[in-house]
């Protein structure tokens, strides 16, 4: 429907719901339909008044569309109206009316009511990560930064994972202020993206650079550089960490990813105990391996391709080196079909050691133990991020190495074709993730923005130096 352009009396809304073929939603896709066109607050609240003076009173959902058009719109006071309205109406509201009324009163001169809500929802719910940001911003934008960080540690606790954005805005709003609290808690946010494998965008990237650039006396300068492959930085001459883990975290982190993961619960809720004895048994008579491929997930690369070609491709390209692999594949790649054809797999398992399991199988404990038996040489191949896997370890200090460990030792390949190069990444003896030293920082980061985590390593980095 087509919102009228200006406020109709109650006869012609009637006349405009009759015409309408289901008359009974006709107000909430009438006021859909003003969201999307961004019609005039007026039209809409005569809809309102019309729907009050008719059924004596207006329904929560269509009270929460309205508020969307408010909040859209930035009228303050009638958000206020609508929440005054709920508030007698209703005892408690849900979280999507919460957000809308947050958002729209923290953009406002009126942000602390946004506080005063967020302590109200509190009492009932975890509040949702746009309510908390939303605060956080308007605390920020107001210069109160002791007040927004006290918001984003309260998040942290709380497990709501914070949007770059709102990272982003604390280096944006604390330009040119003073303060070693404030410092502290900023620096706190690059060890948050260092803990978390985060690699900041290109703008998010600048935010930090200009916030050094302005800290009062502090004589920071910040320059954008390629890392060599020796892991130096062609600015500063620091040697950034090393990639490789020592003996004794790489023994610590296999007897945990062992215990944890594999032998946790999560492994055997698709894999019967049965077969990973067998798996087990089949690796530990071939030892050692230098790649382990997740075949499966490999098989998929290229859409467009038979299955058993993606991953004849990988085979034949990590061979090329005298690489020992192993292929974890599934039963039914050894039935001849048109995406496994029989010859392509014979000639496969004569450049690799192939170990099939059933069906249903869990690949990821059975790559990860084998990859780890094998010593700190070995690498896996697959595209998967093993998110998992990082959740079941049980401390802080152990996901930092599993992490490390991944980054050194996953090759992963985007749909391009398998070159040459794929055997060799990742070939950085430098560990990719923001690191100091107390008077540098390196931060690497991303041309563009992406909110999900990532795997893959950025070549682009920050240096920032304090002279």
């Amino acid at each position: 429907v087509q919102p009228p352009e200006k406020p109709l009396q109650a006869e012609e809304w009637n006349k405009l719901r009759e015409d309408f073929q289901l008359p009974g939603i006709f107000e909430e896709v009438m006021l859909n339909s003003m969201i999307r066109c961004n019609s005039p607050i007026d039209v809409a609240k005569s809809l309102l008044t019309h729907l009050a003076k008719r059924d004596g009173d207006v329904a929560y959902n269509v009270l929460v569309k309205y508020l969307t058009l408010c909040v859209h719109q930035g009228q303050v006071s009638e958000i206020r109206d609508v929440y005054d309205i709920m508030k007698v109406r209703f005892k408690i509201l849900e979280s999507g009316a919460y957000n809308l009324l947050i958002k729209g009163l923290s953009n406002s001169d009126q942000w602390r009511m946004a506080l005063t809500l967020l302590e109200e929802v509190k009492k009932i719910m975890v509040p949702s990560r746009t309510c908390y940001e939303s605060c956080i911003k308007a605390a920020s934008c107001h210069q109160e930064m002791k007040l927004a960080f006290e918001l984003y540690n309260e998040m942290l606790a709380k497990g709501v994972v914070p949007t770059l954005d709102v990272l982003q805005s604390f280096f944006y709003f604390s330009r040119g202020m003073k303060g070693a609290e404030l410092q502290k808690e900023l620096f706190g946010i690059l060890l948050y993206l260092r803990e978390n494998q985060i690699y900041p965008h290109k703008t998010f990237m600048r935010s930090i650079k200009l916030w050094f650039e302005s800290i009062p006396g502090g004589n920071w300068k910040g320059r954008l550089t390629k890392i060599k492959d020796s892991g130096q930085c062609p600015v500063c001459s620091h040697q950034l960490e090393d990639s490789n883990l020592t003996e004794e975290e790489y023994s610590n982190l296999s007897e945990r990813i062992i215990t944890d993961v594999i032998h946790g619960t999560d492994t055997f809720r698709k894999t019967s105990p049965k077969e990973f004895e067998a798996f087990q048994a089949f690796v530990e008579s071939r030892l050692p391996f230098d790649i382990v491929i997740d075949g499966l997930n490999v098989s998929h690369i290229k859409s467009r391709k038979m299955q058993c070609e993606n991953l004849f491709e990988a085979v034949n390209c990590l061979a090329k080196a005298n690489a020992r692999l192993l292929v974890l594949g599934r039963k039914h790649m050894l039935t001849n079909s048109s995406n496994w054809k029989r010859e392509i797999m014979k000639e496969m398992q004569n450049k690799a050691d192939f170990f099939f399991a059933e069906n249903i199988s869990e690949d990821d404990a059975f790559l990860l133990y084998a990859t780890l038996r094998s010593g700190k040489h070995c690498k896996f191949v697959t595209r998967d991020f093993l998110r998992d896997h990082k959740a079941c370890l049980s401390d802080g200090l152990t996901r930092h190495l599993f992490r490390k460990w991944q980054r050194g030792h996953q090759i992963s390949k985007k749909k391009k074709c398998f070159s040459s190069r794929f055997s060799q990444q990742p070939a950085f003896r430098y560990d990719c993730v923001v690191q100091t030293t107390g008077d540098t920082w390196h931060i690497p980061y991303k041309d563009v923005f992406e909110e999900k985590y990532s795997y893959q390593v950025p070549r682009n980095w920050l240096c920032i130096q304090q002279k």
